[in-house]
């Protein structure tokens, strides 16, 4: 239990870093550290794992160096310091029920995409995946919903609403269809 809290603190710290390189450009690690309280050391840990899951995050050497994101890369965050909390659902705002992986679950904690998760308690074993959970997210928009589920690629499955599930569905396929052939545009 004490390791997945230390995860969600670490998960949330990370969405935190990357949402203050985003919002102020480059920083140091003196300041990174500063601003999310913690040790220089564990801001270069931070920084690592952050280029590890692929954000093009890397260093600026000399007197005003420090860490920035490539030019141009924008997540789907907030250009404020990052959140720790989600504001207020939108009107149409509804729930619907996934399976995340281990590794899907990590990801959309690092990517702070689709909002709002909630991990469901209960015996909902698939044989197959033991280590699979069902959660609850937010869905503010189907367009969005779709993007935020093919985030997260083959680590998480939609259940509910079945019109989310055929979208993220023929979302896979028109991507498929893209890939099928040799490639290069040819």
């Amino acid at each position: 239990m004490i390791g997945i809290i230390f995860e969600v603190v670490r998960a949330s710290r990370l969405i935190e870093l990357l949402g203050l390189l985003q919002a102020r450009g480059r920083m140091t690690a003196g300041q990174l550290a500063a601003e999310l309280e913690v040790s220089q050391r564990t801001v270069l840990r931070d920084i690592e794992a952050l280029s590890a899951a692929g954000i093009p995050v890397y260093p600026v050497r000399g007197c005003f160096g420090g860490f920035e994101l490539l030019d141009g890369f924008r997540s789907d965050l907030p250009a404020a310091v990052a959140p720790r909390g989600r504001g207020p659902a939108g009107p149409n705002a509804q729930r619907a029920r996934v399976r995340l992986s281990p590794r899907g679950r990590r990801l959309a904690a690092l990517l702070g995409r689709p909002p709002d998760v909630r991990v469901r308690r209960g015996p909902h074993v698939v044989t197959g995946r033991e280590d699979w959970v069902e959660a609850s997210v937010r869905v503010d928009s189907a367009d969005v919903a779709v993007l935020d589920m093919l985030a997260l690629g083959t680590e998480a499955e939609v259940l509910h609403p079945p019109e989310l599930r055929t979208g993220v569905r023929e979302a896979a396929a028109r991507i498929a269809a893209l890939h099928a052939g040799p490639g290069g545009g040819q």
